[in-house]
């Protein structure tokens, strides 16, 4: 019977696991949040009252995946805030699972590249546990609506991850594109490219 009820509770946990992390799908809400920036001041999505979306991508300090697209992040902001999409960068990693990835070594890295965005930090990784982020980097481009903030596409930024091809399909400004049409993406979903999101072992 012990061994039994063992089974159960151990049944129970990985479903619960796997149900935290289940990735937000084009069409669901996008959940709102309130996280430290690297300035030390909250940001959520009412920072940015006149925006008409938001580029949501979980990136982090270490994953040569997320160094690799870093550029490219800078540039959608660059490009998209202007236009009234914003990025805003969260680090999905908890601190002690990877130890380059603390608050102040955040500050570090967006003061040394000047982002011109929030780098956000995801105190229990509660949001994203919300939003299933798996990798980094993971991206979830989300729209203002009548009915409130709706994810429109999830996945990889592009598909060139090593940066090395003349000609990529760039999912993420494409979808952009589409949303400023008042369209629906032709692509809402990717697989997501990048590392792992790092989390401390559980005792």
């Amino acid at each position: 019977m012990k061994k039994i009820i063992i089974l159960l509770v151990l049944t129970f946990s990985a479903w619960l696991s796997q149900a935290q992390t289940a990735t937000l799908k084009p069409g669901d809400p996008a959940p709102d949040f309130k996280l430290k920036n690297v300035d030390n001041k909250e940001v959520s999505f009412a920072s940015f009252p006149k925006a008409k979306g938001f580029i949501v991508v979980f990136t982090c300090n270490t994953c040569p995946y997320a160094i690799a697209y870093e550029q490219r992040i800078i540039d959608l902001d660059k490009k998209f805030r202007p236009q009234g999409y914003p990025v805003i960068a969260i680090n999905p990693n908890d601190p002690e699972a990877s130890t380059a990835d603390t608050f102040n070594k955040m500050q570090d890295l967006a003061k040394e590249k000047k982002y011109p965005f929030p780098y956000l930090f995801d105190a229990g990784q509660k949001i994203t546990d919300q939003y299933g982020a798996k990798r980094t980097p993971h991206i979830f481009i989300v729209s203002k609506t009548a009915k409130g903030n709706v994810i429109e596409y999830v996945g990889a930024i592009d598909n060139d991850p090593e940066g090395t091809k003349a000609e990529k399909t760039k999912y993420a400004e494409d979808a952009i594109a589409a949303l400023q049409s008042n369209k629906k993406p032709a692509v809402t979903q990717t697989k997501e490219i990048g590392c792992t999101v790092k989390r401390k072992a559980k005792a």
